[in-house]
């Protein structure tokens, strides 16, 4: 933008490009960040469905097998099965799988309007409808995280 000597404004023809590609690397860079966001959550509840699950499994394992053993186990057997519902009930509460599933989903729909925006950036003339592409492409994203199937491309409501 520029302002000659008698105070009127004239605008820069490449202005509107340049704010285009500006809210394209904005995205790009969101979608960047919020990738390996979802790539540590998914690790986190990986982690976590694990360390829930396996000492339920363990324990749900050793005190069946503690009870048969003896009359004077039944006691310590008990004692393990209810810690092994005690991790069991943690994992259903807190849905670390489904958890994960979802970040993993959202890892990968990131991941896609990372590349799209890449590609877009590539190209040396952006259009308004290259910035509507990724909006889509970021809100199918964001609901990735709710939705039991992933949302690839743009969702039905860019037509």
């Amino acid at each position: 933008m520029a302002t000659p000597d008698d105070g009127t404004v004239l605008l820069d023809p490449n202005e509107p490009a340049r704010r285009l590609r500006g809210e394209i690397m904005r995205l790009r860079d969101e979608a960047t960040r919020q990738k390996e966001l979802a790539h540590r959550r998914a690790e986190f509840w990986t982690k976590t469905d694990i360390a829930l699950g396996f000492p339920a499994a363990l324990l749900a394992g050793t005190a069946g097998a503690a009870g048969l053993a003896t009359a004077d186990a039944r006691i310590p057997a008990a004692l393990l099965a209810l810690a092994s519902a005690g991790f069991a009930a943690g994992a259903g509460f807190l849905r670390s799988d489904t958890r994960r599933r979802a970040n993993k989903r959202a890892r990968h729909a990131w991941a896609a309007t990372e590349g799209r925006a890449t590609v877009k950036l590539a190209q040396e003339h952006l259009t308004p409808q290259d910035l509507v592409e990724l909006l889509d492409f970021r809100q199918a994203a964001l609901s990735a995280y709710d939705s039991e199937d992933p949302q690839p491309g743009p969702s039905p409501l860019s037509g």
